[in-house]
């Protein structure tokens, strides 16, 4: 796993003071990460690997949405998840058959399940020797879809990788691509910026108008993708405006 949980939390309150759109979304978000980390370092120094020992973190993180997360968010976690038997049901599925399949049409239970799903999936990612084909559309650990594009320095350029919406695991792909469609025509992908987010673009697709958004390294060596992706939440806006459609949520459901 490249970027901690402490990384995670660490930039979701640096970004939280420039970027006051965003403000209240990283906070709720450094709170997920808060919760989240116990959870991977208890599995990391144990043998656990049946997913249902996740069902027991339900009642505490029904107690944080409530605290500092939306309303409705926390009714539903109240309301469909009070036995364990319920939250050990939505995890099994939801891991055995992809979160984004199962759970596709509810949003509610795919957030309960992928806050609790992340820790687990990084933490059986990190155990393994996984071998990924470039250009994959879905991740090669988990078969997840991602939930951003990253770009490092390369040679004189930068390289494309795609980061796993669930396990964090990152896998090659060409830059001039579109992820959804295969279209390799550069004058159909075109790039949108915004300044107050340089490290951050969208990646778009005239053919298929579905985007990705992509974190730039080289730009900012401090970001940390899965937060900095949330940060950019300007550039959804935007980009439901044109007409772009984001098959992937990021944990918070944008």
């Amino acid at each position: 796993m490249k970027w901690s949980f402490d990384a995670r939390i660490r930039r979701a309150a640096e970004l939280a003071g420039t970027l006051p759109a965003a403000r209240e979304l990283l906070t709720f978000y450094a709170e997920l990460a808060r919760f989240q980390k116990p959870i991977f370092e208890t599995l990391r120094g144990g043998a656990a690997t049946d997913v249902r020992v996740l069902a027991p973190y339900f009642p505490k993180l029904i107690e944080l949405v409530s605290r500092c997360g939306p309303k409705d968010l926390a009714e539903q976690g109240r309301e469909r998840l009070r036995d364990g038997g319920a939250g050990a049901q939505l995890l099994q599925s939801a891991w055995e058959d992809g979160v984004a399949h199962t759970l596709g049409a509810d949003p509610y239970g795919r957030f309960f399940a992928r806050v609790l799903l992340q820790p687990y999936a990084e933490y059986l990612a990190s155990r393994g020797d996984i071998r990924s084909e470039p250009e994959s559309r879905t991740c090669p650990f988990c078969s997840c879809w991602p939930v951003a594009g990253v770009l490092c320095g390369e040679g004189e350029g930068a390289k494309r990788w795609m980061l796993c919406a669930v396990c964090s695991t990152e896998w090659p792909f060409r830059r001039v691509l579109c992820w959804n469609c295969g279209e390799e025509n550069k004058d159909r992908l075109p790039i949108y910026k915004a300044e107050e987010i340089p490290a951050v673009r969208v990646d778009a697709c005239e053919n298929c108008h579905v985007y990705v958004k992509s974190v730039d390294l080289t730009r900012d060596g401090r970001a940390v993708p899965m937060v900095d992706e949330i940060a950019a939440v300007a550039l959804d806006i935007w980009a439901e405006e044109h007409d772009y459609s984001k098959l992937e949520t990021n944990l918070l459901g944008m």
